[in-house]
């Protein structure tokens, strides 16, 4: 196959053009009015009738004639005959006459002759009720609503483009309409590629680098939040036959053709042909970060977007171009634009020529200001889905953005509000249990060295770390405990440190920011030590191949891609594997000290209170 190749990229404006000029418009379709919460009217509704469709009576009270009460007062009433009663729902079989009344229920018809209603409050019965003494003059028109006082017949209701709330349908309820014409939502087909990808649910096998398929579910909730209806293909990985049967048929049967995956400029894929071939491909790339390699054309009479295949990327395109577009097609209002104004809490480089759709995340500093940092761990990533709270848009001619300079943000929707607590450092299941506490924490498990860094930056909230500390840390420290640590092994691994050096066994490793990682180099350094040698970290076959969590070492062993792996006792026990304790090392939380009075600091600090309840839980910790 010939490689393809991103030559001319379109600009972001062009890009938004092309999808604009697409034509997704579903129609329209009538739904039940139980049905219609959300929708948009396609057509003007007019009143049938009026609303009510009666003189009614506003309160409990008497109906009279109006003239009949001028003068009265508390001191010298009104007396009237009273000439019935007229409950709600019912058909008055009475009229007022001169010198009457009739009783009447809130919501009833009023009486024939009467013109007006005086509260019961400002009556009394008389004469075993047979007559009613009126204490308060009243105007014709009083405490009655009209017929059609709040809909007249022939009234426009409601306009086209209307979209319909519990307020709307009440008054469609009210107009007795039972179905209502509104615009048909876009179908939007949605086909991922890839031969590497397996659905939700279905086995995983990691050995063929097979990956969970995140972006069917992703693109398809994003379709319903814009108010389109998606519609799921079936998984057509990167046979061009399979990939062609799909969209021809989803094409067939949708307003608009999604498809992730095969759009780079790579031999096997081979979207971008099936659309040359089968319709006509508008654009082949955009000069944007996250999103470059995205197509769009038509396809068999319907639109097609092709999104880029890793998540990230995928959301992005999805979020910037096609999500308006569908909108737009369902009649949708365009949300509310959320942007908030930011420091920049360091300095990001940049400088590709591109425009940059910088995925952010915010925290406020104990004046309140927002701090923006960039989260971005690779378009693969899919926790940049939720450890982002929104987007910075940096123009292609922009070499940097510096530390404390302002940012607009655009941020995800409306409601989105900084994490009440951030948090950076060393993951550990004690601090884990403790986070659970609080409400809206976000943690970035990025290891000890950096937990202590971006607190001297001034970034998070707290820093967690873990093992020996080579600098004073710039925090209050608000608790602290320990953990044992050693090798999690499988039955035949190393039997202690001294095995593992000796001994072919394979070992997985920390990242070098942990800090369990710096408490097991300390002890390979001891040992080193007593043997008079300068380093033995040559003599541990996978030392240098790191792992990100702490879990991670020890699920290694787990699958057996490893006979030994750096851990705690407390996941050596919830893994079922056996351990050679090594040492403790303590883990200390530490508080940003212009932030203590922060709620979400506070709120932290309480549950910490009950530390010794969350660490008898777990095998190998104390205080």
């Amino acid at each position: 196959m010939t490689r393809k190749e991103f030559r001319d990229l379109s600009s972001l404006t062009e890009a938004r053009e092309v999808v604009n000029d697409l034509d997704v418009a579903p129609g329209t379709e009538l739904v039940s009015l139980a049905d219609a919460r959300g929708r948009v009217l396609a057509e003007r509704v007019d009143a049938d009738l009026d609303v009510p469709g009666f003189d009614r009576a506003s309160m409990d009270g008497y109906a009279v004639r109006a003239r009949d009460t001028f003068g009265a007062t508390e001191a010298d009433p009104v007396v009237l005959d009273r000439a019935g009663i007229v409950h709600a729902g019912e058909t008055p079989d009475v009229a007022v006459s001169p010198g009457e009344c009739a009783e009447v229920s809130t919501g009833a018809v009023v009486p024939d002759g009467a013109d007006a209603v005086v509260m019961v409050e400002r009556t009394a019965e008389v004469e075993s009720g047979e007559r009613i003494e009126v204490r308060t003059a009243v105007a014709p028109g009083e405490d009655v609503m009209v017929a059609g006082a709040d809909v007249a017949a022939g009234e426009r209701a409601l306009g086209p483009g209307t979209r319909l709330t519990s307020r709307e349908i009440g008054l469609l309820s009210a107009l007795g309409v039972a179905e209502v014409p509104v615009r048909a939502k876009p179908r939007v087909g949605i086909v991922s590629t890839g031969d590497e990808l397996v659905r939700p649910g279905e086995p995983l096998d990691s050995s063929r680098g097979e990956i969970h398929d995140v972006n069917t579910y992703t693109i398809a909730a994003g379709v319903e939040e814009a108010g389109g209806e998606a519609v799921l293909y079936p998984h057509a990985g990167d046979s061009e036959a399979e990939m062609e049967r799909q969209l021809r048929e989803a094409a067939d049967e949708c307003d608009l053709v999604l498809s992730s995956g095969s759009t780079s400029a790579s031999a096997v894929d081979v979207v971008y042909r099936v659309v040359e071939d089968r319709g006509s491909l508008l654009l082949h790339g955009v000069a944007v970060k996250p999103g470059k390699p995205m197509l769009v054309g038509e396809l068999g009479g319907s639109a097609y977007v092709g999104l880029p295949g890793y998540p990230v990327s995928a959301l992005t395109i999805f979020r910037t171009f096609v999500a308006p577009k569908i909108r737009d097609a369902a009649g949708q209002p365009t949300p509310p634009s959320a942007t908030v104004t930011g420091r920049m809490s360091a300095r990001e480089r940049y400088g590709e020529g591109r425009t940059r759709l910088m995925p952010v995340g915010l925290v406020e500093n104990g004046d309140g200001e927002t701090l923006v940092y960039p989260v971005d761990k690779g378009s693969g990533a899919t926790t940049s889905l939720v450890e982002a709270d929104g987007v910075v848009t940096v123009d292609a001619d922009t070499d940097y953005l510096d530390e404390g300079e302002h940012v607009d943000v655009q941020l995800f929707s409306p409601d989105v509000r900084p994490p009440a607590l951030l948090g950076v450092g060393e993951d550990d299941p004690a601090l884990s249990r403790v986070l659970d506490r609080v409400r809206g924490p976000r943690y970035l498990s990025f290891g000890t060295r950096e937990g202590v860094r971006r607190l001297r930056d001034g970034l998070p909230d707290i820093a967690v770390t873990s093992g020996p500390l080579d600098r004073d840390v710039a925090g209050d420290e608000l608790a602290s405990w320990t953990r044992e640590w050693g090798l999690v092994t499988a039955p035949d691994g190393p039997d202690s440190l001294a095995d593992l050096v000796d001994s072919d066994y394979q070992f997985a490793n920390r990242d070098t920011g942990s800090g369990l990682r710096t408490s097991f180099d300390a002890a390979l350094s001891d040992l080193a030590v007593d043997r008079d040698t300068d380093s033995l970290t040559d003599d541990v076959d996978g030392y240098d191949f790191t792992v990100k969590a702490h879990a991670s070492p020890p699920r290694k062993v787990l699958e057996g891609r490893a006979d030994a792996g750096l851990g705690l006792r407390a996941t050596a026990d919830d893994l079922g594997l056996d351990f050679v304790p090594l040492s403790k090392e303590p883990v200390r939380v530490f508080a940003n000290p212009e932030r203590r009075e922060k709620p979400g600091v506070a709120a932290l600090t309480s549950a910490l209170a009950d530390l010794d309840a969350v660490l008898a839980d777990l095998p190998g910790y104390d205080r």
